[in-house]
């Protein structure tokens, strides 16, 4: 199959979307107005590096790759719109299922969250499989939440549990869009971010951009299951992988103490765990371990150039 059949095949499999106009096949998709701010974010996923497709496959490298771009649109309390891909495809035998499979791994994710896929841009080369998607969002009428307006005072929190994410949650995570939505109808969210980096690298940026620190509870923080199995073998305590592994995709938030005593009270995210782990300060970034207050090194994945 030749690029132009292949882009056929897409369209035949590309739903329509209220929001799209004009969708795959022409030199550019259309979009009806948008009512709020346009969210714009993108994300490059690397064989080697985010994944190794030997391993996962295609279609769990597509899902993946919407998936984190999708968490970015959570983090700001967003709702996505529409999404474009461009991707890098290997030259090898059996590349028609190959690029199949990608989509559809794509495809399911974008249904689940009422996302278009609307177009991109599909090249073969001789080196490994990369991805780029950009996904287009729109803020709420409560506006976007951004990383610098955490103050001195706020509860910390987070979704979920965290570290281990190697061992499977990298994968098949479901970003935290709708959950993020709740947040910001229930109370006022200061700053957020959703954990890509690790717990500890990821708050930090938040307390850059805001201009204060935080201190963190070492017994609060929530630890998963994979982050203490990984931990047999890893040599590292549980908790170091849950302050720095990365890709658990989960939102860190600050929120006044008012506010955070009412998520304490009464959580609006049924089924999903929401733990209180430390407060803003005025200047740095500390753990509380057993009462003794220790600086924290805001440590997790960082891209080499």
């Amino acid at each position: 199959m030749g690029e132009f059949e292949y882009i056929r095949w897409l369209r035949e499999q590309t739903r329509g979307h209220s929001r799209v106009l004009v969708g795959p096949g022409d030199d550019t998709a259309v979009l009806a107005p948008f009512s709020q701010p346009v969210l714009v974010t993108t994300d490059m996923l690397m064989d080697g590096t985010d994944f190794l497709i030997e391993e996962v496959g295609p279609r769990a490298a597509g899902r993946k790759s919407l998936a984190a771009n999708l968490s970015d649109i959570a983090a700001m309390a967003g709702v996505p719109v529409a999404a474009v891909v461009s991707v890098a495809l290997p030259q090898l035998s059996g590349s028609l299922e190959f690029s199949q499979e990608l989509f559809r791994g794509i495809r399911e994710l974008a249904d689940q969250f009422q996302t278009a896929i609307v177009g991109g841009d599909t090249n073969s080369w001789r080196g490994p499989f990369a991805i780029s998607i950009t996904l287009l969002g729109e803020a709420t009428s409560l506006g976007a939440v951004r990383r610098s307006a955490a103050l001195p005072g706020d509860w910390i929190f987070v979704t979920g549990s965290l570290g281990g994410s190697i061992l499977g949650h990298h994968l098949n995570f479901t970003p935290r869009v709708q959950e993020a939505l709740r947040l910001q109808e229930f109370v006022r969210l200061h700053a957020m971010i959703d954990v890509s980096d690790g717990l500890a690298a990821d708050l930090n940026h938040i307390l850059e951009e805001s201009g204060c620190g935080a201190v963190l509870d070492a017994h609060a923080i929530p630890i998963s299951d994979a982050a203490h199995e990984l931990s047999r073998t890893s040599g590292k305590p549980p908790l170091q992988h849950a302050l720095g592994d990365g890709e658990d995709f989960e939102l860190v938030f600050t929120v006044s103490a008012a506010d955070g005593a009412k998520l304490l009270s009464h959580s609006p995210l049924p089924g999903v765990a929401l733990t209180k782990i430390g407060e803003c300060i005025g200047a740095g970034l500390w753990i509380d371990v057993k009462g003794e207050r220790q600086p924290l090194e805001p440590t997790g994945w960082v891209h080499q150039l």
